[in-house]
């Protein structure tokens, strides 16, 4: 259903050893639809801090990608292996780590990105160790970064219509099968995955299911990835009742018009079900608890960190004082403080859906998020 108006990367490789990669520049969106080429993983790296590309899914997805193209084509790095033996697993395995280390420095609150770089070291160890079949430990390195990166793009497409289809179904149980009034923060759509999007997944599977009488997407101050990227996608796919307003005006607009649930995304959710999200999410979660509007997050299972028992333990990424300065008119010379997520506690959120199911709380109103990967490991 994702258009192709909407796509976040451009992905090809001819003959399965020249891959290219180019993302969707967010920035300029919606003026704009240009594409940046990411040749190496410097590229890779710099479109994820600057924000070009941006969305847990995505920057995983983009890290891993970038990784490969680096290592299959770009001529630095195939000259600085070729000083390598290419029997010598060791010493490209150490080569290439210094690359993924260098990839986890882009972002450091979303933890799709670490799990995915220690997915993909855990593939390639593998293929390191794996019996000769006539390649070199290097060949065989290189080719599972490719495929396995490839794997992973195709995965997160799939992944994302199964959390659109278990949310739809947990939002309709509990509020009742009608025309729903849905509201978001941020964007979780297919411009912050490789498709279709996470909450806003569900709010189009809604929409698939004509179920979706209205979607608000909040502007999500101070980088307005609602009223830019969000409003976007919304015009683009033609949903019902589709409508942008203030972060400050949810409220009002829950006691005036009404609304049936909010629907969110996830940069990382804890042991106890504390989330982080966009800057701007615990407010929404907070405003919904005071009218008993159902507060669900949308997150892909490798978002669910079980090392971290809090949202007290999450790292929270504080951007330059120039992007809020630079969205708010304000005067150059004031100080900022410019945190870029916040942590929703999880006594504020109705249900976790993530491509395995949806997370419930217990009897005891709280959620076990352990005992839930446990069980889809």
């Amino acid at each position: 259903m994702a258009s192709s108006n909407l796509q976040s990367l451009r992905y090809s490789n001819e003959g399965g050893k020249t891959p290219t990669l180019s993302v969707l520049d967010q920035l300029l969106i919606p003026d704009k639809k240009e594409y940046v080429d990411i040749p190496d993983v410097e590229a890779a790296w710099g479109v994820i801090r600057s924000m070009q590309i941006r969305g847990a899914p995505l920057i995983a997805i983009v890290a891993c990608l970038g990784l490969s193209v680096d290592l299959a084509t770009n001529p630095k790095t195939k000259s600085e292996l070729d000083k390598l033996s290419p029997d010598d697993a060791d010493a490209i395995l150490s080569y290439i780590s210094k690359k993924t280390d260098y990839l986890r420095t882009s972002r450091p609150t979303a933890v799709n990105l670490f799990n995915a770089l220690d997915e993909l070291t855990e593939k390639m160890t593998e293929a390191a160790s794996a019996s000769a079949n006539g390649d070199s430990k290097r060949e065989k390195i290189v080719k599972c970064v490719v495929q396995y990166a490839e794997f992973m793009l195709e995965r997160d497409v799939s992944d994302n219509e199964a959390i659109g289809a278990h949310g739809a179904d947990a939002i309709l149980s509990r509020v009742g099968d009608k025309g729903l009034k849905m509201v978001t923060i941020c964007n979780t759509g297919s411009l912050a995955t490789a498709g279709f999007g996470t909450a806003l997944g569900v709010v189009r599977e809604l929409q698939r299911r004509n179920k979706l009488e209205s979607i608000t997407a909040l502007e999500t101050r101070p980088y307005n990835q609602g009223s830019r990227l969000t409003a976007f996608e919304i015009v683009e796919e033609k949903m019902p009742g589709g409508q942008l307003i203030c972060d400050s005006m949810a409220a009002s607009l829950m006691k005036t018009k009404g609304v049936d649930a909010c629907v969110v995304g996830a940069d990382r959710v804890c042991a106890n079900g504390d989330t982080a999200n966009k800057i701007g999410t615990y407010n929404l979660s907070i405003v919904a608890a005071a009218h008993d509007v159902p507060f669900y997050v949308a997150s892909p299972f490798t978002t669910l960190d079980t090392k971290l028992q809090s949202g007290d333990d999450i790292e929270i990424e504080e951007r330059p004082a120039k992007e809020l300065l630079d969205t708010a008119r304000a005067p150059q010379n004031i100080p900022c403080w410019n945190p870029s997520f916040d942590v929703t506690p999880a006594k504020y959120i109705t249900g976790i859906i993530t491509e395995k199911g949806v997370i419930e709380k217990s009897e005891d109103g709280t959620f076990d998020i352990i005992s839930f990967v446990k069980k889809h490991s």
